[in-house]
């Protein structure tokens, strides 16, 4: 696949995500882990198919993916999860924002480093990054809508 319709097609459904949580949402369990998931396989397929790896790159990725991983979490820690007719809402606020900021310029500086360091371009799919902090994000907030006590929305009959 052409990797700027990839990077389009990413694009459309980051910013779908965003826009929907920002208006809030109903929280459904399936909805907050398949597009992590999805993002996160995709980069790892990514790696897969790279060729020239040396173990250096793989560091410098498990090292960013932790990093993505913990910078979502912190995010998730921001977004309002709330109960609205009997079931899990999530909504972004204006931290959840200020904290995504502050993500893209630590991870933005981390490739910049890691690049400097000599890790291969194959070595950083962005689908990876972007999954990891997404699937960061949704753990915390799955782990914060459990010990709710209130049901996660229901899945759309169809």
């Amino acid at each position: 696949m052409n990797v700027w319709l990839l990077a389009g097609l990413i694009a459309v459904g980051v910013v779908a995500v965003v826009i929907k949580r920002l208006i809030g949402e109903p929280l459904k369990a399936r909805d907050l882990f398949v597009t992590p998931l999805v993002l996160t396989g995709l980069g790892v397929l990514a790696l897969s198919h790279a060729q020239r790896l040396n173990g250096a790159d793989i560091a410098w990725t498990v090292t960013g993916a932790v990093l993505g991983l913990a910078l979502g979490a912190v995010r998730g820690r921001t977004v309002q999860v709330f109960e609205k007719q009997g079931v899990l809402w999530q909504r972004y606020t204006g931290r959840t924002f200020l904290v995504l900021v502050v993500s893209v310029v630590v991870m933005g500086g981390f490739g910049l480093l890691a690049a400097k360091m000599g890790m291969h371009e194959e070595a950083r799919p962005m689908q990876l990054s972007i999954g990891v902090g997404f699937l960061g994000e949704a753990l915390v907030i799955g782990r914060r809508g459990m010990v709710s006590g209130v049901p996660f929305a229901p899945e759309r009959s169809g």
